[in-house]
């Protein structure tokens, strides 16, 4: 008896499927003013409708947690949006059928650092998925191509100094010299 209840429930989650989330890259390296896209993919049902579907993304970090997306019954909800986040979040609408959530983070700064955490919730199932952003500083810096000719001319300056100034003390002891 115990051996047919076993076996029951395993043929139920084989046939029934574990519902799945995952990251396409658990950890992400970006320059502050820069972009980038986040990419969470996770199990569809071709019988379900994206009316049953609600995503919540957040930025959490030792100091707080920031709402990045939220997707109620398939439709965006911008105003649960963290300040943070306003106006730099854009999704990929057409990938959502094929059960990929592509967020494009705009204009990154170095508080958007932190594990980011999708939670998908189904008629057929939830998960959640995870990874890390670290987005550093830019240092000002002048370009490096000016600063190199830069250098190049000054050293070249200097050296054709130094060589017409070797050439005159020379002219000027054999100059010197011929009077002997």
């Amino acid at each position: 008896m115990i051996c047919s209840i076993l076996l029951l429930i395993i043929l139920t989650s084989c046939v029934s499927g574990t519902f799945v989330v995952n990251v396409t890259q658990t950890s992400y390296q970006a320059e502050e003013n820069h972009d980038i896209t986040l990419e969470w993919t996770f199990t569809t049902n071709p019988h379900s409708s994206s009316n049953s579907l609600n995503i919540f993304c957040e930025l959490i970090t030792d100091l707080r947690s920031s709402v990045l997306f939220h997707l109620h019954k398939g439709v965006e909800v911008p105003e649960s949006q963290d300040e943070q986040f306003a106006g730099r979040v854009q999704w990929d609408k057409d990938v959502l059928r094929e059960g990929r959530l592509r967020l494009h983070v705009s204009r990154l700064r170095t508080e958007d650092s932190g594990l980011y955490v999708c939670k998908v919730f189904t008629s057929y199932g939830s998960n959640s998925g995870r990874c890390w952003l670290n987005v550093t500083a830019t240092s000002p810096q002048q370009p490096e191509s000016r600063g190199r000719i830069g250098l190049y001319c000054g050293l070249g300056l200097t050296a054709a100094a130094l060589l017409a100034g070797c050439f005159c003390i020379f002219r000027h002891f054999l100059s010197r010299n011929q009077d002997f």
